[in-house]
């Protein structure tokens, strides 16, 4: 199980957009990385083809890894503890006590 899931609401926390803070698109465990909504915005040179008559260079969100963003909770950043609830593992928030899910 992840600390960090896809749809999770994160902030960066290092980098050259620490502060920002949006909606884990994707996230690759493999890799430990993430890739959040507008956030570390790189640009892609693509050549033309069928879905993109004209090519050129196109803005995306490149991957961060995942040390260096923290779940929001109610609009606060806050590390995540799992425990057994009813019988199932779940992600709680440490500041709170919340389950997250």
């Amino acid at each position: 199980m992840r600390k960090i899931k896809k749809n999770d609401n994160v902030q960066i926390i290092a980098g050259k957009d620490k502060g920002k803070s949006g909606k884990v698109l994707h996230v690759d465990a493999a890799k430990d990385r993430v890739i959040v909504e507008g956030c570390n915005m790189v640009q892609k040179h693509q050549k033309p083809s069928p879905q993109n008559q004209n090519g050129g260079i196109v803005s995306k969100e490149g991957s961060i890894h995942v040390s260096n963003v923290a779940l929001l909770v109610n609009g606060e950043r806050t590390k995540v503890g799992f425990e057994l609830r009813d019988g199932k593992k779940v992600r709680v928030a440490k500041k709170s006590g919340k389950v997250i899910d």
